[in-house]
C-alpha cells in the first residue's frame, strides 16, 4: 500500500529485549495516545523523570519513536511514535535466544490483552455506543504456511487502509486490534 512503511523484520535479540522490557511496553502504550515528554510520562507512568527520559532516548535509538520539534519548548523535547510494521523471523530462522524473547514478548502481549480487555469490560456500561463496539471472532481457516502467509499480508493491508488516516471526527476512538494465528496440534 502506497505511502505506508516497509515491513521492518527485528533479527537482534538486543532489540528484541528493548521492546519486551515492561516499562518500555508501557511507554509504547501511552504514545498511542499522542506525543508524550518525559515529565507527562512520568506523571502518568509514577516514574521518575530520569527513568522515563532514558527509555525515550533507547527507544529512539532504535528508531520506534522520534521528536517533535514542533512541541519543544526550551531543553523540553516531545515524542511521538514512529509509525511501523514491525515482524520477526520465522520461528525456524530464529537463535534460541531469539526465540526466547520473542516468547516473552508474545506473553507480555497476552498479558497486556487481558488487561485491555478487563479495563473495557468495566468501562462499558459508560461508554454508549462503543460499548457495542466489541468486536469477536472465533474461526479456523485450513490453509499451508504459504497461504496462511497471504492471509497474513492481506489482513495487514487491511489494517492499513482504515488505521493511517489522520481524520478526526467527532466520535472516533483508538480501536485495539490483536490477530493471533497458530496451527492446531
Amino acid at each position: 500500500m502506497a505511502g505506508q512503511p516497509p515491513p521492518r523484520t527485528i533479527t537482534d535479540v538486543a532489540v528484541l529485549r528493548l521492546l519486551a522490557h515492561p516499562l518500555r511496553r508501557r511507554i509504547e502504550e501511552q504514545l498511542r495516545r499522542g506525543p508524550v515528554n518525559a515529565t507527562s510520562l512520568a506523571q502518568a507512568l509514577g516514574e521518575s523523570t530520569g527513568l522515563t527520559s532514558y527509555h525515550l532516548r533507547q527507544l529512539a535509538k532504535y528508531g520506534f519513536i522520534e521528536e517533535v520539534p514542533e512541541l519543544a519548548s526550551g531543553k523540553e523535547r516531545w515524542w511521538r511514535a514512529v509509525p511501523g510494521d514491525r515482524r520477526y523471523p520465522a520461528y525456524t530462522e530464529q537463535t534460541d535466544e531469539m526465540r526466547a524473547a520473542t516468547a516473552e514478548m508474545t506473553r507480555h502481549n497476552l498479558a497486556e490483552l487481558v488487561e485491555l480487555y478487563d479495563t473495557y469490560e468495566r468501562e462499558a456500561p459508560g461508554l454508549g455506543a462503543w460499548a457495542d463496539a466489541f468486536l469477536f471472532s472465533r474461526s479456523t481457516i485450513r490453509v499451508d504456511p504459504a497461504r496462511l502467509r497471504e492471509f497474513f499480508e492481506e489482513y495487514i493491508q487491511l489494517v492499513q487502509r482504515y488505521g493511517t488516516t489522520d481524520d478526526t471526527g467527532d466520535d472516533r476512538k483508538a480501536v485495539l486490534l490483536r490477530l493471533f494465528g497458530f496451527p492446531e496440534i
